[in-house]
């Protein structure tokens, strides 16, 4: 029961069950749930104080599961942690190295990748920019027109040193020793003052005419002593040898660079240089070797490294605390889901240890094995976490945990990004297909899902981006292939092993043993047939009861098929089992043997189902179909036998051991039952009395507080009741007596009409 819709006994004792819940209308029930939303009612102080020991035993129940769940969240996500840092600790995806070092490995290309490679492409820019010789500025005429200029001037102040009468020879050699623009040697002087006038003039015209000549084409500064060794050869051939030489030493000494270097048009030409190279394209293949150990690493290796994430560029203390908050982050999100969701596996210790093994097994796998592979990520199976829960706890936890899976198992790895929507589509598309897995068929179909997820996740997110070959392309299709199929089966295999071992529940469980060739299916219908029969009844009654309220209906109808099993060990005890004409065994027997004899049958049910190796969440079904009522008819037997005292007759000997009903299954499986059992008893005659037989037996559940931990509310059973009514209703219509045969009607032959026209 729930504690905002309680169900009333005590403070209605007086009334009738129509009276508080007919019709079963809306109006009607919301009434009921703002009048009594503070706590259940029960008829007596003893009742009351039940209660109260009870939900003190409860909240002290819940907090110690609470308290388990946070240690056992704290430990996962511990060792969960530890499985994200220790592979860079034992086997680092990336070492501290800089250009110059020795390679202390080999590095392998974890990926087939393509990038622009800055170090190369500079290269060849900067070779490409030295290539670039100086840039001169065009010849400039003024400097040739200057230098002739101050060769004229010097030439005419020779003719007036020589012309000069009254200097003396050695005066004359002083004075054209002395010019600052020339230094001519002592012997040219000499042989300057002796020449005459008329081999003098031809002298300065031949000096000029060469000096011009020489000026006009470009000289620079690492070309002025070429050209000045060629000027001898431009003197006329008219003038002798010492003639010559004077023209060349004179015109020599005038002979400058006209065409000067220019910064900024070298500049100009070495960009030009430099924009004209195309960035070079690094490529390399899956597992090609990027450097070998003891090879200095370049500065092109250390920039191939860096784009396969196989330097440390950070401080490893930098992603140990990312590796925490995501961790925190992931346990956060897990702990708020489900503090909003209470699944029934979360209050089971067994339940929980379980998920968290599993859990830690795929997470410790993943980041072993995962990290510095090419290929293997992607045919990982990463999505059997999630169809392996979803088989054993349901399809909301599998989702659960496939997403706090797919978010840790890739962290810090170079294709985190391709990988996490991989893991993360694949695994809730193959748990989504999967669902309840009622059949083994469903696994496969599911592995195949989870495999077209992966190889779709691999068109959005990694052929756009990363340049494959056809190879390449298809080794990650198969690894897809591979890691769904490979799921389904892992999850298939473990569910079943675990299921066997742990005495787990799953749907293919339920399914097998529910067969009608099941032995213990087929024991009970050849020693007991009537309450075979009446098992039939009863797992359709609370099937068809638990897929209105949102219960679980499998387990439901394969718990009532069994619930009653027990008595196929003494079926003579049950009157179901008993032949018209057969003297009932009780009659012999003491009321308190009796009552024995027939509460055993809960105990025989679940000696039974041990031995067939049912799962023991059947157990439940076959202890709490009665709860802790009493048999009574044996106990109203014992006290009309103690001339109607009660008191001298001890109520427990006739008490059904219980527990009772701790689940919405176990609480239909109850009232099913007896619904069916007094329909049977009391052949109602129309609808009004077999939904007062309904209502009957609800009501005297819930006055004897069976159904206090049931979390059934009051629309559950309105929706029970009416369920109920109608399946009982086509069960016990009433049918047309058909008349006696008569010696006219015996002849009448029923079959097809054979006559031919």
């Amino acid at each position: 029961m729930t504690w905002s819709a309680p169900l009333c006994g005590s403070s209605y004792k007086n009334n009738s069950w129509k009276q508080i819940f007919s019709p079963w209308k809306q109006r009607d029930i919301e009434i009921l749930l703002k009048s009594f939303s503070v706590s259940l009612c029960f008829s007596g102080e003893t009742a009351r104080n039940n209660m109260g020991n009870s939900s003190g035993r409860g909240r002290q129940a819940s907090a110690r599961i609470r308290l388990f769940q946070a240690i056992l969240l704290a430990i996962v996500s511990i060792i969960s942690y530890g499985a994200l840092v220790l592979p860079e600790i034992v086997l680092p995806t990336a070492v501290p190295l800089q250009p110059g070092d020795v390679s202390p490995s080999d590095f392998q290309a974890t990926k087939s990748l393509q990038y622009i490679s800055e170090v190369r492409t500079e290269d060849a820019r900067r070779a490409a920019e030295n290539a670039i010789a100086l840039v001169y500025a065009p010849p400039d005429p003024s400097i040739a027109r200057g230098q002739i200029e101050r060769l004229r001037a010097t030439l005419q102040y020779i003719a007036l040193v020589r012309n000069d009468e009254n200097s003396t020879p050695e005066q004359k050699v002083s004075d054209i020793a002395a010019l600052s623009d020339v230094q001519l040697k002592d012997e040219t002087i000499a042989r300057i003052l002796e020449l005459p006038a008329g081999r003098w003039d031809a002298i300065q015209q031949e000096a000029l005419s060469v000096l011009e000549q020489v000026m006009r084409p470009t000289i620079r500064d690492q070309e002025l002593e070429d050209i000045q060794r060629t000027i001898p050869s431009l003197v006329s051939l008219a003038l002798n040898e010492e003639q010559a030489a004077i023209v060349a030493e004179l015109v020599t000494a005038f002979v400058v660079p006209n065409s000067v270097y220019s910064e900024e048009l070298t500049e100009a030409a070495k960009q030009a240089a430099r924009e004209s190279v195309e960035p070079i394209i690094q490529e390399y293949k899956a597992g090609e070797i990027i450097v070998l150990r003891g090879q200095i690493i370049s500065a092109a290796d250390f920039e191939a490294l860096q784009q396969f994430g196989l330097i440390e560029e950070t401080s490893p203390w930098q992603e140990y605390v990312g590796a925490g908050a995501l961790v925190v982050m992931v346990a956060g999100f897990v702990n708020l889901y489900f503090s909003r969701r209470r699944l029934p596996f979360l209050f089971e210790a067994r339940s929980l240890i379980l998920v968290a093994l599993i859990f830690i097994l795929f997470i410790v796998s993943a980041r072993l094995i995962i990290p510095n592979r090419t290929v293997l990520p992607y045919a990982f199976p990463l999505a059997a976490l999630g169809l392996l829960i979803a088989t054993l706890f349901g399809v909301e936890s599998g989702i659960v945990f496939s997403i706090a899976l797919a978010i840790l198992a890739p962290y810090n790895l170079p294709n985190a990004l391709d990988l996490t929507p991989y893991y993360l589509l694949s695994s809730l598309t193959g748990v989504l297909v999967l669902g309840n897995a009622r059949r083994v068929w469903t696994f496969f179909r599911a592995g195949m899902a989870t495999a077209g997820a992966g190889i779709a996740m691999l068109i959005a997110f990694r052929f756009p981006f990363v340049q494959m070959d056809v190879i390449a392309i298809l080794q990650l299709a198969g690894a897809a292939i591979f890691s769904g199929l490979a799921a389904s089966s892992i999850a298939l295999l473990l569910q079943y092993f675990l299921a066997q071992t742990l005495g787990l529940t799953t749907a293919l469980q339920l399914i097998e043993i529910s067969r009608p060739d099941f032995p213990l299916l087929q024991f009970f219908l050849r020693n007991a047939p009537g309450t075979y029969q009446h098992s039939l009844q009863v797992a359709n009654l609370a099937e068809q009861a638990a897929e209105a309220i949102g219960a679980d209906a499998l387990l439901t109808r394969v718990g009532a098929l069994f619930h009653d099993v027990g008595k196929a060990l003494n079926p003579m005890f049950f009157v179901e089992n008993q032949a018209q004409d057969q003297v009932n065994t009780h009659e012999d027997l003491a009321p308190v043997e009796a009552a024995r004899a027939i509460i055993s049958h809960v105990h025989d049910g679940v000696m039974l189902a041990r031995k067939h190796r049912l799962p023991r969440r059947i157990d439940d079904f076959i202890l709490e179909h009665h709860g802790t009522m009493l048999t009574r008819y044996q106990y109203n037997q014992a006290v009309k036998a103690a001339g109607d005292d009660a008191s001298l007759v001890d109520k427990e000997r006739f008490r059904y051991p219980g527990p009772s009903p701790r689940s919405r299954e176990t609480a239909l499986l109850m009232l099913a039952d007896g619904s069916e059992a007094r329909a049977r008893a009391e052949r109602p005659e129309d609808e009004e009395a077999i939904r007062n037989i309904v209502r009957s037996t609800i009501e005297v559940a819930e006055k004897q507080g069976q159904l206090d931990h049931t979390q059934l509310t009051l629309r559950d059973l309105s929706i029970i009741t009416d369920v109920f009514v109608s399946i009982l209703r086509g069960t016990h219509h009433p049918r047309i007596s058909y008349p006696k045969e008569s010696p006219a009607t015996q002849d009448v032959s029923i079959g097809p009409n054979t006559n031919r026209r």
